[in-house]
């Protein structure tokens, strides 16, 4: 019996050519063939597809762009995908409001550009910001860069259209920033991944966009001499609106394989730092800046124009890219621990003594710790490693992922090394809000 016949609102996808693209996102996770692919475009296909996976037993996983680095939108076992690329919707920008709203289906460079064309600013900006989904980006709460001084996505939504088990669409929010009628149900869906119902739009807040970068790159002789910096720099006043950094062994690869631009990258290691305060780039604020930076400064640059400092983010922006090309097996985790404890993490990595490279968000301790070996490693040794780096984050205080989220490839080690009580409570809400588990079954919790 074909449990899709007669769907409306929808487009259907059955054959095995089509379905194959969806068992993937940027993860190392591959996922079983799902019963289809379902592209709906309007709530009469939601409303539906949710009568009938309770009453059929099948369930729903969310997907945007599949950009997506945690496995959280790959099929399991007897599911549809719901995949949102052709929901309707319009952007639609209210500057009195300092707001925007739009489909899960906008891809993001599109909801950064319709709030750029009005002069204001959507901070979030994962790697993935010029191609992923609006959708995606709520459903992992996703990071990037600018987190180091905007935070996560979560911290810019004011409220969400959710999809929940009775079939219906509900908002979450209004679109101001003080709402305080009750706990937030909508930012519960924010980083959920799809495990408690299905963000379909969103409102988020904006602010004024800066009109000023102060763009560095600051090549070092020692790699431990970036350690310390992001503490010392908010420690003195000094919040980067990014801080960036490749370690030696990232150089080395970019420098030995990576395009032109890579093979001039200085330093033993090296860090990009941007600042966008008002005044950043006057006399009083850099030499402020490099009185504390003191001897480490010594090589530093500083982008003299725009195209400088597109040139200079263009390498951070293909690193990862760069290396998934060259390694296409490794596993790359996103571990994040307190800035104050970067070093102590660098020296606890060492002691681990397996084979990686970092590079990533050091300004919040968001770093990418990539195993490029782990296609070729024993899996039982490998997931020894990666519980080995995930116990190390933790005992500093930190978390397993920093932005990539659980999905199912963390679900395991998430499970193992939570705080026990956290599980009981993720799944006492998943039971009230979805009691026949038809959200996005088997990831997380």
């Amino acid at each position: 019996m074909d449990v899709l016949a007669g769907l409306p609102e929808a487009t259907i996808l059955r054959d095995f050519e089509s379905l194959e693209p969806f068992l993937r996102d940027e993860s190392h996770v591959r996922g079983v063939p799902p019963l289809a692919v379902v592209k709906p475009h309007g709530p009469k296909a939601l409303r539906e597809l949710v009568r009938r996976a309770k009453a059929e037993g099948f369930g729903l996983v969310p997907r945007g762009a599949g950009t997506g680095k945690a496995g959280g939108c790959v099929p399991t076992e007897r599911t549809v995908i719901v995949d949102f690329s052709e929901w309707p919707g319009d952007l639609r920008v209210s500057p009195q409001d300092l707001c925007l709203s739009a489909p899960a289906s906008a891809p993001l460079r599109e909801v950064k550009a319709a709030a750029e064309a009005e002069g204001l600013f959507y901070p979030p900006d994962p790697n993935s910001w010029e191609s992923c989904a609006l959708g995606g980006t709520l459903a992992t709460n996703a990071g990037g860069p600018n987190a180091c001084k905007y935070g996560m996505t979560r911290h810019w939504v004011l409220s969400v259209d959710a999809l929940l088990e009775d079939g219906e669409l509900h908002t979450f929010g209004i679109h101001s920033v003080k709402a305080n009628a009750g706990p937030s149900l909508g930012q519960l869906l924010i980083g959920s991944e799809g495990i408690f119902g299905f963000i379909v739009g969103a409102t988020l807040r904006l602010t004024p966009l800066p009109r000023e970068f102060a763009t560095l790159l600051l090549p070092v002789k020692r790699w431990e001499d970036l350690l310390d910096l992001p503490g010392r720099l908010c420690g003195a006043g000094f919040l980067p609106s990014a801080f960036e950094f490749f370690d030696p062994a990232v150089l080395a690869e970019l420098r030995a394989h990576g395009p032109e631009a890579a093979r001039r990258l200085p330093g033993e290691a090296l860090a990009i730092l941007e600042f966008d305060d008002r005044g950043c780039t006057s006399e009083a604020f850099l030499e402020g800046l490099l009185d504390l930076l003191g001897p480490v400064a010594d090589g530093l640059e500083i982008a003299s124009d725009a195209r400088q400092r597109q040139g200079i983010w263009a390498v951070r922006r293909m690193t990862s890219a760069f290396l998934k090309e060259r390694h296409p097996g490794k596993v790359s985790e996103d571990i994040v621990v307190p800035r104050s404890r970067l070093r102590e993490f660098f020296e606890g990595l060492d002691r681990l003594d397996f084979p990686s490279i970092s590079y990533g968000h050091l300004g919040d301790g968001n770093l990418h710790v990539n195993l490029l070996a782990a296609g070729e490693t024993e899996p039982a040794r490998l997931e020894r490693q990666l519980m080995d780096l995930f116990r190390l984050s933790i005992s500093l205080g930190g978390a397993l992922s920093g932005e990539h989220g659980i999905g199912l490839a963390k679900r395991d080690a998430f499970l193992a090394l939570s705080d026990p009580g956290q599980i009981a409570a993720l799944r006492a809400i998943k039971q009230a809000l979805d009691s026949c588990g038809i959200f996005n079954p088997g990831k997380v919790i």
